[in-house]
């Protein structure tokens, strides 16, 4: 039996496989709704033999935005817009999931294809950003600090955000603490400058985001399973640890967080990361036994083999995948294949199913 295509349930929620698709955003949305283009991409990768997939960072608020492109969930029409396309994904036999996010210092800035790069001024549609400290992103536009009623309204606005998501379907939810956007920058020392209680000690720089788990719990009961990603190492000097995350990691757990998606970096244009074949995987085992909550691992993970090992070598309990599922969005049927697992085809596909 291959591992990667061994079920696991979470809470109310059992998923085929342990092959996801990781949240990657298409700067394709208007006023925040997502369009046709969201429907065909994410739709493709269930057909594909994914077990879950997690639509792109979706903010929370408008100035949550990484770009004035990104999708939101800030309002009923974006919620309806969502429903036909998790329902889509469902029909397909995956399980549909949406990471909810905040942008802070990050936000208001240019698509990749743009001719411009930085922050987007006032006059062509962007916006003051907020952080935890009135410190820019090297290159982008200064943030103003969030006081206690800024931070209470960006709690109030990811339980919203929570809300609406179940209610168009989704059935995994993920606050998005990682890449250097707002729950990322409370919880690193590197911009988090604070000295209340918001501030200076990993519990009082961990406070929001697990304030936000909390919120998001009450908001939508215990059935719905809750992931958290984390940039376990800010690959600079005097940042976030992976050590850090296990501990962030288990009191996320304690606080109604199920499932921790480890990733890396983004915080600061400094940062230096050497990149090579599953260069996140030690960052997702640390993780995994300090922090005693699963976890998964991604980072150029590219073959079935290679997902197999990691889950085989006790490193990781599942497998997400960026830019594989991008060049081919039937990386899962591919992969089942190759590991000789027996995995349900579209019926349509399966006269390619054997050479």
């Amino acid at each position: 039996m291959s591992l990667l295509f061994s079920p696991l349930t979470i809470r109310s929620v059992t998923f085929r496989n342990r092959l996801w698709v990781s949240p990657m955003c298409m700067y394709s949305a208007v006023d925040g709704v997502v369009q046709e283009w969201h429907h065909s991409h994410l739709a493709q990768f269930a057909s594909g033999g994914a077990g879950l997939i997690v639509a792109e960072a979706t903010a929370v608020v408008p100035e949550g935005r990484i770009s004035p492109r990104d999708v939101g969930l800030w309002n009923d029409d974006q919620r309806d817009a969502w429903a036909p396309i998790v329902q889509a994904i469902h029909d397909r036999g995956a399980v549909a999931g949406i990471q909810l996010a905040h942008a802070g210092r990050k936000a208001s800035t240019w698509w990749p294809w743009a001719e411009s790069r930085g922050s987007v001024p006032s006059d062509e549609g962007g916006w003051t950003t907020s952080a935890p400290s009135a410190v820019a992103f090297e290159g982008f536009a200064d943030p103003a600090a969030l006081d206690a009623a800024g931070i209470d309204r960006v709690v109030d606005a990811f339980a919203a955000a929570a809300r609406r998501a179940v209610d168009a379907g989704f059935d995994v939810l993920e606050l998005h603490g990682a890449h250097g956007y707002l729950l990322h920058q409370f919880l690193s020392p590197l911009s988090n400058l604070r000295d209340d209680e918001y501030g200076g000690s990993l519990d009082n720089r961990a406070r929001l985001l697990l304030r936000v788990v909390d919120a998001v719990r009450a908001e939508v009961g215990e059935e719905v399973p809750l992931f958290v990603r984390i940039s376990a190492t800010d690959h600079a000097d005097g940042g976030f640890t992976a050590d850090e995350a296990a501990v962030v990691g288990d009191w996320a757990s304690q606080h109604g967080a199920d499932f921790i998606d480890v990733s890396s970096g983004g915080l600061v244009a400094h940062q230096r990361i050497e990149v090579f074949p599953g260069y996140q995987v030690p960052l997702a085992e640390t993780v995994r036994q300090g922090g005693r909550i699963p976890v998964s691992a991604v980072g150029l993970i590219t073959a079935a083999e290679q997902a197999e090992q990691v889950l085989a070598a006790g490193a990781a309990d599942a497998i997400f995948a960026g830019r594989e599922w991008l060049r081919d969005p039937h990386f899962g049927l591919r992969a089942a294949h190759e590991l000789g697992a027996e995995v349900a085809w579209p019926p349509q596909y399966d006269r390619a199913r054997w050479r």
